[in-house]
Protein backbone atom coordinates (compact mmCIF):
# COMPACT_ATOMS: atom_id res chain seq x y z
CA UNK A 1 0.00 0.00 0.00
CA UNK A 2 1.39 3.82 -0.54
CA UNK A 3 0.36 7.08 -2.54
CA UNK A 4 0.88 8.89 -4.95
CA UNK A 5 1.63 12.81 -4.94
CA UNK A 6 -1.22 13.77 -6.96
CA UNK A 7 -1.47 17.38 -6.58
CA UNK A 8 0.55 20.56 -4.42
CA UNK A 9 -2.26 22.43 -3.43
CA UNK A 10 -2.35 26.59 -2.52
CA UNK A 11 -5.44 27.68 -0.93
CA UNK A 12 -7.00 30.71 -3.28
CA UNK A 13 -8.83 33.61 -2.48
CA UNK A 14 -9.00 33.76 -6.44
CA UNK A 15 -8.37 30.33 -7.94
CA UNK A 16 -8.55 31.02 -11.18
CA UNK A 17 -6.50 34.44 -11.17
CA UNK A 18 -3.71 32.40 -9.55
CA UNK A 19 -4.12 29.44 -12.09
CA UNK A 20 -3.63 31.71 -14.61
CA UNK A 21 -0.23 33.24 -12.96
CA UNK A 22 1.60 30.02 -12.73
CA UNK A 23 0.50 28.99 -15.79
CA UNK A 24 2.50 31.84 -17.41
CA UNK A 25 5.41 31.95 -15.35
CA UNK A 26 5.77 27.89 -15.54
CA UNK A 27 4.14 27.37 -19.47
CA UNK A 28 1.78 24.75 -18.00
CA UNK A 29 -1.59 23.75 -19.05
CA UNK A 30 -5.08 23.41 -17.62
CA UNK A 31 -6.09 19.94 -16.84
CA UNK A 32 -9.40 18.74 -15.91
CA UNK A 33 -9.43 18.69 -12.16
CA UNK A 34 -12.42 16.57 -9.96
CA UNK A 35 -11.03 18.05 -6.65
CA UNK A 36 -12.94 21.05 -5.89
CA UNK A 37 -9.72 22.83 -7.64
CA UNK A 38 -7.94 24.33 -10.80
CA UNK A 39 -5.39 22.28 -11.91
CA UNK A 40 -1.84 22.61 -13.69
CA UNK A 41 -0.12 20.14 -15.44
CA UNK A 42 3.00 20.11 -13.23
CA UNK A 43 5.37 19.67 -16.78
CA UNK A 44 8.24 17.38 -15.28
CA UNK A 45 8.21 13.99 -14.54
CA UNK A 46 7.61 13.84 -10.48
CA UNK A 47 4.37 13.80 -12.47
CA UNK A 48 1.76 16.01 -9.55
CA UNK A 49 -0.23 19.07 -10.74
CA UNK A 50 -0.33 22.23 -9.49
CA UNK A 51 -3.83 22.84 -7.77
CA UNK A 52 -5.51 25.97 -6.94
CA UNK A 53 -8.40 25.33 -4.17
CA UNK A 54 -10.83 27.86 -2.86
CA UNK A 55 -10.13 29.21 0.66
CA UNK A 56 -10.87 32.10 3.25
CA UNK A 57 -8.14 32.29 4.90
CA UNK A 58 -5.41 34.86 5.55
CA UNK A 59 -2.14 34.83 5.27
CA UNK A 60 -0.29 35.93 8.05
CA UNK A 61 3.42 35.24 7.89
CA UNK A 62 5.94 33.71 5.50
CA UNK A 63 5.12 30.09 3.62
CA UNK A 64 6.26 26.98 5.13
CA UNK A 65 5.99 26.02 1.64
CA UNK A 66 8.11 27.47 -1.50
CA UNK A 67 9.11 26.51 -5.06
CA UNK A 68 12.45 27.26 -5.61
CA UNK A 69 12.56 27.90 -9.85
CA UNK A 70 15.83 27.22 -11.76
CA UNK A 71 17.93 29.12 -14.29
CA UNK A 72 19.84 28.09 -16.96
CA UNK A 73 21.89 31.27 -17.31
CA UNK A 74 21.69 34.64 -15.93
CA UNK A 75 19.61 36.10 -18.95
CA UNK A 76 17.18 33.40 -18.27
CA UNK A 77 17.08 34.23 -14.69
CA UNK A 78 16.42 37.90 -15.24
CA UNK A 79 13.57 36.79 -18.15
CA UNK A 80 12.19 34.71 -15.32
CA UNK A 81 11.66 37.74 -13.01
CA UNK A 82 10.24 39.50 -15.56
CA UNK A 83 7.89 37.20 -16.77
CA UNK A 84 6.39 36.88 -13.32
CA UNK A 85 6.57 40.43 -12.50
CA UNK A 86 4.82 41.39 -15.39
CA UNK A 87 1.50 38.42 -14.59
CA UNK A 88 1.19 39.90 -11.06
CA UNK A 89 4.17 39.18 -9.39
CA UNK A 90 5.94 41.47 -6.87
CA UNK A 91 9.44 41.46 -4.87
CA UNK A 92 9.38 39.91 -1.37
CA UNK A 93 12.46 40.47 1.69
CA UNK A 94 12.38 37.46 3.74
CA UNK A 95 15.66 38.20 5.10
CA UNK A 96 17.52 37.50 1.93
CA UNK A 97 19.70 40.47 2.25
CA UNK A 98 20.76 42.67 -1.04
CA UNK A 99 23.52 40.75 -1.92
CA UNK A 100 21.77 37.31 -2.54
CA UNK A 101 22.09 35.46 -5.95
CA UNK A 102 18.44 34.76 -5.85
CA UNK A 103 15.27 36.51 -6.69
CA UNK A 104 12.93 36.92 -3.94
CA UNK A 105 9.40 37.11 -5.73
CA UNK A 106 5.61 36.37 -4.58
CA UNK A 107 2.83 35.82 -6.42
CA UNK A 108 -0.52 37.72 -6.92
CA UNK A 109 -1.89 36.25 -3.62
CA UNK A 110 1.44 36.19 -1.67
CA UNK A 111 3.23 33.09 -2.38
CA UNK A 112 7.00 33.48 -1.88
CA UNK A 113 9.02 31.81 -4.34
CA UNK A 114 12.48 31.57 -5.42
CA UNK A 115 14.03 32.54 -9.01
CA UNK A 116 17.05 30.65 -8.61
CA UNK A 117 20.43 31.58 -9.98
CA UNK A 118 22.45 29.43 -13.03
CA UNK A 119 25.04 26.69 -11.86
CA UNK A 120 22.82 25.17 -9.18
CA UNK A 121 24.40 21.55 -9.26
CA UNK A 122 21.72 20.12 -6.84
CA UNK A 123 18.72 20.98 -9.05
CA UNK A 124 20.05 19.83 -12.35
CA UNK A 125 18.03 18.08 -14.57
CA UNK A 126 14.84 19.05 -12.11
CA UNK A 127 13.08 21.28 -14.77
CA UNK A 128 12.07 24.64 -14.02
CA UNK A 129 9.87 24.27 -10.91
CA UNK A 130 13.45 22.58 -9.61
CA UNK A 131 12.30 22.23 -5.74
CA UNK A 132 9.33 22.76 -3.37
CA UNK A 133 11.23 23.97 -0.58
CA UNK A 134 9.70 23.00 2.49
CA UNK A 135 10.52 24.22 6.62
CA UNK A 136 10.60 21.43 8.31
CA UNK A 137 12.23 17.91 10.84
CA UNK A 138 14.28 16.09 9.61
CA UNK A 139 11.64 13.43 11.06
CA UNK A 140 8.89 14.81 8.17
CA UNK A 141 11.05 14.32 5.09
CA UNK A 142 11.95 10.28 6.63
CA UNK A 143 8.19 10.60 6.91
CA UNK A 144 7.40 11.66 3.42
CA UNK A 145 9.79 9.18 1.63
CA UNK A 146 8.24 6.95 3.38
CA UNK A 147 4.77 7.81 2.68
CA UNK A 148 5.40 8.63 -0.68
CA UNK A 149 8.13 6.26 -1.89
CA UNK A 150 10.84 8.12 -2.63
CA UNK A 151 14.39 7.66 -1.66
CA UNK A 152 16.07 10.48 0.13
CA UNK A 153 18.40 12.41 -1.99
CA UNK A 154 19.90 14.49 0.68
CA UNK A 155 20.05 13.38 4.34
CA UNK A 156 22.97 15.57 6.07
CA UNK A 157 22.88 18.48 9.23
CA UNK A 158 19.02 17.78 9.67
CA UNK A 159 18.45 18.81 6.08
CA UNK A 160 16.48 16.06 3.93
CA UNK A 161 15.39 15.77 0.48
CA UNK A 162 13.18 13.31 -1.73
CA UNK A 163 12.88 13.25 -5.35
CA UNK A 164 10.19 10.95 -7.10
CA UNK A 165 12.36 7.75 -8.79
CA UNK A 166 11.18 9.27 -12.41
CA UNK A 167 13.01 12.70 -11.55
CA UNK A 168 11.51 15.95 -11.63
CA UNK A 169 10.50 18.27 -8.62
CA UNK A 170 13.09 17.57 -5.21
CA UNK A 171 11.15 18.01 -2.34
CA UNK A 172 13.51 19.84 0.64
CA UNK A 173 13.28 20.32 4.26
CA UNK A 174 15.33 22.24 5.80
CA UNK A 175 16.02 21.75 9.22
CA UNK A 176 15.15 23.91 12.54
CA UNK A 177 13.76 26.12 13.80
CA UNK A 178 10.49 26.27 12.38
CA UNK A 179 8.70 29.16 11.28
CA UNK A 180 5.29 29.88 12.60
CA UNK A 181 1.62 28.64 11.23
CA UNK A 182 1.22 31.18 7.94
CA UNK A 183 -2.61 30.61 7.93
CA UNK A 184 -2.37 30.23 4.02
CA UNK A 185 -0.25 28.08 2.57
CA UNK A 186 0.73 25.11 0.09
CA UNK A 187 -0.03 21.24 0.93
CA UNK A 188 0.19 18.15 -0.57
CA UNK A 189 -2.98 16.01 -1.60
CA UNK A 190 -2.37 12.34 -2.14
CA UNK A 191 -3.93 9.35 -3.98
CA UNK A 192 -3.71 5.98 -2.49
CA UNK A 193 -3.10 3.03 -4.96
CA UNK A 194 -6.27 0.92 -3.36
CA UNK A 195 -8.02 1.80 -0.28
CA UNK A 196 -8.40 4.80 0.77
CA UNK A 197 -8.93 3.79 4.74
CA UNK A 198 -6.24 1.62 4.77
CA UNK A 199 -3.73 4.37 3.35
CA UNK A 200 -4.92 6.72 6.09
CA UNK A 201 -4.21 3.92 8.54
CA UNK A 202 -0.60 3.19 6.96
CA UNK A 203 0.49 6.99 7.09
CA UNK A 204 -1.05 7.06 10.91
CA UNK A 205 1.30 4.41 12.05
CA UNK A 206 3.97 6.15 9.98
CA UNK A 207 3.63 9.57 12.52
CA UNK A 208 0.56 11.24 10.89
CA UNK A 209 -2.39 12.54 12.99
CA UNK A 210 -5.99 12.62 11.74
CA UNK A 211 -7.41 16.34 11.84
CA UNK A 212 -10.97 14.98 12.00
CA UNK A 213 -13.26 12.02 11.72
CA UNK A 214 -14.93 13.14 8.83
CA UNK A 215 -13.70 13.13 5.49
CA UNK A 216 -14.86 16.30 3.54
CA UNK A 217 -17.44 17.11 0.49
CA UNK A 218 -14.85 16.05 -1.86
CA UNK A 219 -14.44 12.45 0.10
CA UNK A 220 -11.00 13.48 1.46
CA UNK A 221 -9.74 12.71 4.90
CA UNK A 222 -7.54 15.13 6.15
CA UNK A 223 -4.40 14.41 8.06
CA UNK A 224 -1.58 16.39 9.41
CA UNK A 225 2.28 14.88 8.84
CA UNK A 226 4.61 14.78 12.22
CA UNK A 227 5.42 18.51 11.44
CA UNK A 228 1.84 19.73 11.87
CA UNK A 229 1.16 20.34 8.41
CA UNK A 230 -1.94 19.55 6.75
CA UNK A 231 -2.04 17.37 3.94
CA UNK A 232 -5.16 15.40 2.19
CA UNK A 233 -5.64 11.63 1.26
CA UNK A 234 -8.46 11.45 -1.74
CA UNK A 235 -10.34 8.78 -2.87
CA UNK A 236 -8.48 6.21 -4.99
CA UNK A 237 -11.21 6.24 -7.93
CA UNK A 238 -10.61 10.38 -8.42
CA UNK A 239 -8.69 11.79 -11.05
CA UNK A 240 -5.35 12.86 -9.27
CA UNK A 241 -2.44 13.52 -11.46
Amino acid sequence: MSSRLSAISFEAHQPGRLADFWSGVLGLERADDAHGGIALLSGNDAGYRLRFRPSQKQKTAQNRLHFDLTSSSPEDQRETVARALALGAHHADVGQGPDASHVVLADPEGNEFCVIEPGNDFLAGCGLAGALACDGSQAVGYFWSEALGWPLVWDQDEETAIQSPDGGTKITWGGPPRMPDPGKDLHFDLVPDEDQEAEVERLLALGAKRLGPERDGEGAVALADPDGNEFRVLRPNGSGG
